[in-house]
């Protein structure tokens, strides 16, 4: 799959030189990576922690997080070179090759989706999810856009905003709050934030998606690596079929899946102070047995259901919304929930599983 990594602040710059670089160089990435699958330890999809160090990862490969803004600024833009050229199996080859260029192809922009009134919920859910594989999965290292999520909804949907601008690749996490902009115009959707812990030859890898629940059916958007580990049509009947559904395609890439942590529904209101849920119920798979996680899935079904029709905070006005602590206008602290919902934990932790055997430990399967 052709991946484009545009970079510029206005959308009239797509197609700069420094542009034209990143899609080349996620290009030949992709095809790099795709060459030492096999022989070597590989990125996988992160979900970025609330806070923490410059340099996150798991799975035994790092990525950093861009949290200057945009456009990327001199530092940024060399370190993300200086770590191309540590993980990618051609090393410095790449960037000489990509940044010595002088006839890089132009990189069309994706159009964000709209609707006819008559269209159905499944077929804009799944216009939705073709306009963010469209931006493509972010295979540079280096995520562009940071997401805090101890922040209120109003700043994440600003920065939702700022993606349709840029059209630049993303990550898992950052596709959920693109999920999220992109559905608050659609009442009779609920979302809700929905994430995985694997482990794979003795590493452990996260993932997130969102879940959305419509017309008593069960889905997901997202992005990933895998075609089976984002959407997931608006047909599942339960909240167990959906959680199954992923966990046989983790099944698929020999990952055995830990953990599942499911958020609350997330307001429609984009204007919202609320903060996400991000882990109302925390499962542990080695914990529970089938029918105990059947059941606890059940009571948080239940739970998301009654939320609907508690009242939401009121939304601040104008001149408060302006003077909220979001990324794009400047430094400032996330205005805090006054109370939240204790996170309900299921099934004790065993020990850890010994690592796989064989010729599963000599590489890592990223997803």
């Amino acid at each position: 799959m052709q991946t484009s990594l545009n970079l510029p602040a206005k959308s009239q710059q797509v197609n700069s030189p420094k542009h034209q670089d990143l899609h080349c160089q996620s290009q030949d990435f992709i095809g790099g990576m795709l060459r030492a699958t096999m022989d070597s330890v590989e990125e996988r999809d992160e979900e970025q922690e609330d806070e923490g160090d410059e340099e996150l990862g798991d799975g035994g490969v790092p990525f950093y997080v861009n949290r200057g803004g945009l456009p990327l600024d001199e530092d940024t833009w060399e370190r993300m070179w200086r770590h191309v050229s540590r993980i990618h199996p051609d090393g410095d080859a790449l960037g000489k090759g990509i940044r010595g260029a002088v006839d890089l192809p132009k990189i069309p922009l994706p159009s964000v989706p709209t609707h006819q009134p008559t269209t159905t919920i499944p077929l804009r859910l799944e216009a939705i999810q073709k306009y963010i594989r469209e931006l493509q999965y972010n295979h540079t290292g280096t995520q562009f856009f940071e997401i805090k999520k101890s922040r209120p909804l109003t700043a994440l949907m600003d920065i939702a905003k700022e993606m349709t601008r840029e059209a630049l690749p993303i990550k898992c996490l950052e596709a959920v709050i693109l999920g999220i902009y992109l559905t608050n115009n659609m009442p009779a959707v609920e979302r809700f934030p929905l994430s995985f812990k694997s482990q794979f030859s003795g590493n452990y890898f996260y993932h997130i998606v969102l879940g959305v629940h419509s017309g008593g059916r069960f889905g997901a958007l997202g992005m990933s690596r895998r075609d089976d580990l984002m959407f997931k049509p608006l047909e599942h009947r339960t909240l167990m079929d959906l959680v199954q559904d992923f966990e046989g395609a983790y099944r698929g890439y020999w990952h055995a899946l830990r953990k599942v942590k499911i958020g609350q529904y997330v307001s429609h209101d984009p204007h919202s102070v609320e903060q996400i849920e991000w882990k109302h119920s925390v499962l542990d798979l080695e914990g529970l047995s089938k029918e105990e996680l059947r059941k606890e899935l059940e009571r948080h079904t239940r739970d998301m259901r009654l939320k609907i029709g508690k009242p939401a905070p009121p939304t601040p006005t104008k001149d408060r919304r302006n003077s909220m602590g979001s990324p794009l206008r400047g430094p400032g602290s996330p205005i805090r929930r006054t109370s939240c919902v204790e996170r309900r934990a299921s099934g004790e932790k065993r020990a850890l599983e010994q690592k796989a055997s064989g010729d599963l430990n000599i590489y890592q399967i990223r997803v």
